[in-house]
């Protein structure tokens, strides 16, 4: 239970409005899309970096276990009190800070919204890469915790590829400012890139300089459908192979598909069984050579059709919708975000529906595999114990099969609390044991965030 001097000293430094301590109010805070509840002791709503710092600095007096949080759209639990304590909540720090066009970046606070973003900097003539399938709704913040990516990935890479510098609260109350205002900048340690994607265990960010990119002239799209899903696994290889890039390339499994007709009737082909989305972009002359090469790649014997498609924002519309349409077939998924490198795209696939038909367990796989970015879906109902032992046992061996693959566990959904306990099959002890050695630096008393990330 949190001391009544503690909770006077919080109440000192964000006022009574920007405070919770009831229960009841507190519960929002308790969870996240992973699910799993832990509800906090008190929720603080910082509005600028002089309060986290005071909030960070008050925490470490009292030894109290500090979260930070954005919107809470993260499907690990990244961002859940799991120790209880105080959730310190970003997503009143909504202020975009500034715009230049000339030298193409946006400083912006962390509760911004990604599509906020967009919107600040598309009449200028650019946009921010990074594009979760939650961008109307998840912060700044949140794509700086866990790295996060999205479809345009493959050719654009993901957020930390498109952050100057930063703003932050170390886990000893420190403010740091990280990185530069120019694309170039080799003076000292990269600690940007560092902390991005270290789901606020490290420091916690209160503004961020966002590299942005010019708006393509154009956008097109291609649909391709296959017999099975070797051929389209062969496609996507031979997509890749070639040097026409595209902006997008989304791959769905015959299970997703079945979902989609049953929503849509008459939308794809009756016998196909794999699909891939493919976006291209730049000129409207390049658009047209690119989509003509990687149509070419996409053939082989299992190809069932390929046509262009008039309008690529209603492929992203159904690709989105996929998530939500997972629950008319069971309460609940259990979704992971494992990447493989592109070429071994055909075994895991192979490997996935062997594992499923080995368990029982139904499975939908869908996702980015432009970058072997695949997600993996296992539905399961988990009122059913038994069915649950026969998910969990699937799961373990879908890591041990990523891993043989020389893949990772997780590509933008991060580590949190939900992958953790896998986190020593892919890295060895002694690199484990500098990420903590690192860990004590940035947290000595180890308040921020704690027991997240590490097994």
């Amino acid at each position: 239970m949190l001391a009544v001097e503690f909770l006077d000293s919080l109440q000192c430094i964000v006022g009574a409005d920007n405070l919770f301590t009831d229960p009841v109010d507190c519960y929002a805070y308790a969870y996240d899309n992973s699910k799993k509840i832990f509800p906090p002791e008190a929720v603080a709503f910082a509005l600028d970096t002089e309060q986290v710092r005071d909030i960070v600095l008050l925490c470490n007096r009292h030894r109290v276990p500090v979260t930070p949080r954005g919107r809470g759209t993260g499907t690990a639990g990244g961002s859940i009190p799991e120790q209880g304590g105080l959730a310190l909540s970003l997503e009143r720090m909504r202020k975009i800070l500034r715009i230049d066009p000339a030298n193409r970046f946006i400083v912006a606070e962390p509760g911004v919204l990604n599509q906020e973003v967009q919107d600040a900097v598309r009449p200028h003539g650019f946009f921010w890469p990074p594009d979760p399938s939650s961008s109307a709704y998840c912060s700044i913040g949140g794509n700086l915790a866990t790295c996060a990516g999205g479809p345009h990935a493959v050719k654009y890479g993901v957020t930390r590829d498109h952050v100057l510098g930063l703003t932050a609260v170390t886990g000893a109350g420190e403010i740091i400012k990280t990185g530069c205002y120019t694309t170039k900048g080799v003076v000292g340690y990269d600690l940007t890139r560092l902390i991005i994607g270290s789901e606020g265990t490290l420091a916690v960010v209160t503004e961020a300089t966002l590299k942005l990119t010019p708006l393509p002239q154009a956008v097109g799209g291609l649909t391709a459908h296959y017999a099975d899903i070797a051929h389209c696994a062969k496609a996507i290889a031979a997509i890749m192979a070639q040097p026409h890039v595209p902006s997008a390339l989304e791959f769905i499994d015959s299970a997703a598909l079945d979902l989609i007709r049953g929503r849509h009737p008459g939308m794809l082909p009756d016998n196909s069984r794999a699909m891939l989305m493919i976006e291209v972009d730049g000129g409207e002359a390049e658009i047209a050579d690119s989509a003509r090469h990687i149509r070419q790649a996409c053939v082989n014997d299992g190809l069932i059709a390929a046509e262009t498609t008039a309008d690529p924002a209603t492929l992203w519309a159904v690709r989105k919708a996929l998530s939500p349409l997972l629950r008319d077939i069971a309460p609940k998924k259990i979704n992971e975000d494992i990447v493989v490198p592109v070429s071994r795209l055909p075994e895991l696939l192979q490997g996935l529906g062997e594992l499923s038909r080995k368990y029982q367990i139904a499975n939908v796989n869908f996702g980015h595999a432009g970058n072997g970015n695949i997600h993996v879906n296992l539905l399961v109902n988990p009122d059913a114990a038994d069915e649950m032992q026969r998910a969990e046992a699937c799961l373990d061996e879908v890591f041990d099969l990523v891993l043989k693959l020389d893949g990772t566990l997780s590509g933008e959904h991060g580590v949190g609390r939900e992958k953790r306990a896998y986190v020593a099959r892919e890295i060895d002890a002694p690199t484990l044991e500098l990420m903590k050695q690192i860990k004590r630096t940035f947290d000595p008393n180890q308040i921020l965030n704690p027991g997240k990330l590490f097994p």
